[in-house]
């Protein structure tokens, strides 16, 4: 049986994102009392709507980069689940300061008002960008390369700075490199989107997808659920071994863009067909992106008793259900 966080008062940054909502939504259901902190940036208030009425949830809006909001948010919280950055490969290289200032800063006030509140355990969103130009497959935590874009160092900094307070202040902190997190709640607007909403939309819309590149990059795309496990086993970790470390967060296996698009069409056309002849489109690779990428989650079994539930077939198929009823 997976162990759960229970009867806890939690903070979830950026919670009113598409993970962060997840986590929210699961963690009130097992009597925890949830504060999110949230400034709506990404994140989105219909995520949170529904939990507004639960007198155990909490939202402040307020942003990671103001010490005042951070201080407010973590009082009294038993662990924090730190969720809260600018994700993007692209929106980095665009705008590489506001995301050292979101990722680097937002991050060192959240562990500062931690540390300053005797908050110990704090699980945080780290990222698989911090591989860079490694070429190692699978990847395993103790192997990374040079970072590809200013988004990957931001991540890599989080790392140096939860293992250097971690040790100076006598901290629990467990970073979780997230693979390609796909599900319910992700949003498929904005010139930032992940490629799976983005995609669905296009097809349900009869309107062709267009991949980077001829379509052979690969991704460990993990669903939802999978990363709400991760986050859960490792807020509750109790082994020292455990403890002040970085996992991989994935399901294990990889998928190239020209099987996802596939298998977008093959499950949509359940709904439409019509959509099954959708064209796709090919264009130039992206700046920044990697070639391939693919997880060894040995460590995260080993230490957390992580064990993924959602491989890419039916966590597309649960999340094709979602935007079906939500997109329309």
């Amino acid at each position: 049986m997976v162990r759960q966080l229970k009867n806890k008062k939690v903070l979830v940054t950026g919670g009113a994102g598409f993970i962060g909502s997840n986590l929210c939504e699961k963690l009130l259901t097992q009597n925890n009392q949830v504060v999110c902190l949230d400034n709506f940036a990404t994140g989105k208030r219909t995520n949170v709507e529904p939990f507004l009425s639960d007198k155990a949830f909490k939202l402040i809006e307020g942003d990671i980069r103001n010490m005042d909001d951070c201080i407010q948010a973590i009082k009294g919280v038993d662990v924090v689940l730190h969720q809260a950055a600018l994700g993007s490969v692209p929106r980095s290289i665009a705008d590489p300061i506001t995301s050292n200032e979101v990722n680097v800063s937002g991050f060192m006030n959240i562990l500062i008002a931690a540390r300053d509140n005797d908050v110990k355990r704090i699980v945080y969103a780290a990222s698989s960008s911090t591989y860079g130009d490694s070429t190692n497959l699978p990847k395993v935590e103790d192997v990374i390369g040079k970072p590809l874009s200013p988004y990957a160092i931001t991540k890599y900094v989080n790392e140096l700075y939860a293992d250097v307070f971690a040790k100076l202040y006598d901290m629990q902190i467990i970073g979780l490199r997230y693979f390609n997190v796909f599900g319910r709640r992700q949003d498929p607007d904005g010139a930032y989107a992940a490629v799976i909403p983005k995609f669905v939309k296009a097809l349900m819309s009869k309107e062709s997808p267009l991949i980077n590149g001829d379509g052979n990059y690969s991704r460990d795309f993990t669903y939802i659920d999978n990363v709400v496990q991760a986050n859960e086993l490792a807020a509750v970790v109790e082994s020292s071994e455990a403890i002040n470390t970085v996992y991989n967060v994935a399901y294990g296996e990889r998928t190239t863009l020209n099987e996802l698009v596939a298998y977008l069409q093959e499950y949509l056309s359940e709904y439409d067909n019509d959509i099954s002849k959708v064209e796709i489109k090919y264009g130039p690779e992206r700046e920044g992106d990697i070639p391939h990428s693919l997880a060894s989650v040995d460590k995260a079994n080993r230490l957390l008793a992580y064990q993924p539930q959602y491989d890419i077939k039916k966590g597309l198929k649960e999340a094709i259900g979602w935007y079906w009823e939500n997109l329309k």
